[in-house]
């Protein structure tokens, strides 16, 4: 399994989802080696860095991407890798 290098914070992007879709977030990152202190789970980061970790969270997936370069205070990304996310027939992530 390929480990996702960073420095600092990884900003984790949810835009309003369940309880269950980001605990099961925090724990696939952590399998990639991101240490959950490491983690910040926003809907807009602050401050963003080039070459900061940002992850945006989707219900089957999550898409992680280093930011390239900030204009207007938004940041460009470039993927980096996406990681699936599965879940049974209840909706229960089971991986």
């Amino acid at each position: 399994m390929q480990k996702i290098e960073y420095t600092g914070i990884v900003y984790a992007i949810n835009h309003g989802y369940p309880e269950p879709l980001i605990e099961h977030t925090l724990k696939k990152l952590n399998d990639y080696g991101v240490k959950k202190k490491d983690i910040e789970i926003t809907d807009a980061p602050d401050n963003v860095k080039v070459g900061t970790v940002v992850v945006e969270i989707w219900p089957y997936h999550l898409d992680v991407a280093r930011v390239r370069s900030i204009r207007n205070d938004s940041f460009i990304s470039g993927s980096l890798m996406t990681i699936e996310l599965k879940a049974d027939a209840n909706g229960k992530y089971i991986d």
